[in-house]
């Protein structure tokens, strides 16, 4: 396995806000562009639903129904591709607990890891990232708040960050 240049994004969405609330889509963005993202069919005793974050995400539980893969399949594709990496995530607090019940449901072990982005955030690239976010998303006409765009979005503000502190280091400045 080789470590990726651009670290590896990952992003869940969700049937809620809350304690009760389990993952409905996982979005991860790769090396080279490459993107991953599926619909989870809830499992049976995942009934919590909340029309709030229906609104912000746009996925309907009749999609889920439709379109959705089943818990065990979900847990052994994500393994499959992300056995022995780490994938950051800039909602750890959350998506982690998702992933956790995920993996839990389904009855397998989670075989890659999940980190904090803070973790390997430069202070330059912390300085530039919100800018740079709002640049990016303005750049991409995102409209959509989807695991796999919101992935795309960090990976990409991640990779510009990192430039743009490299730049300002070699220039002395930063």
């Amino acid at each position: 396995m080789h470590r990726p240049a651009i670290p590896y994004i990952i992003d869940v969405e969700a049937s809620g806000f809350g304690g009760t609330s389990y993952p409905i889509e996982i979005g991860v963005a790769l090396d080279g562009g490459r993107r991953f993202c599926t619909l989870i069919k809830p499992a049976p005793s995942w009934t919590f639903w909340s029309e709030q974050a229906e609104s912000v995400h746009g996925i309907s539980r009749q999609q889920l129904a439709t379109f959705g893969k089943p818990v065990p399949e979900v847990a052994a594709l994500l393994n499959d591709m992300l056995a022995g990496y780490t994938l950051y995530t800039d909602g750890w607090v959350v998506d982690k607990p998702w992933l956790i019940t995920l993996f839990h449901e389904a009855g397998q072990d989670m075989q890659f890891r999940v980190s904090m982005l803070d973790m390997i955030l430069s202070e330059p690239q912390m300085a530039l990232w919100h800018a740079t976010k709002r640049q990016v998303q303005k750049e991409a006409h995102l409209v959509r708040h989807r695991a796999s765009h919101d992935a795309w979005l960090v990976q990409e503000t991640y990779r510009r960050t990192a430039a743009l502190g490299a730049a300002a280091r070699g220039t002395g400045a930063g």
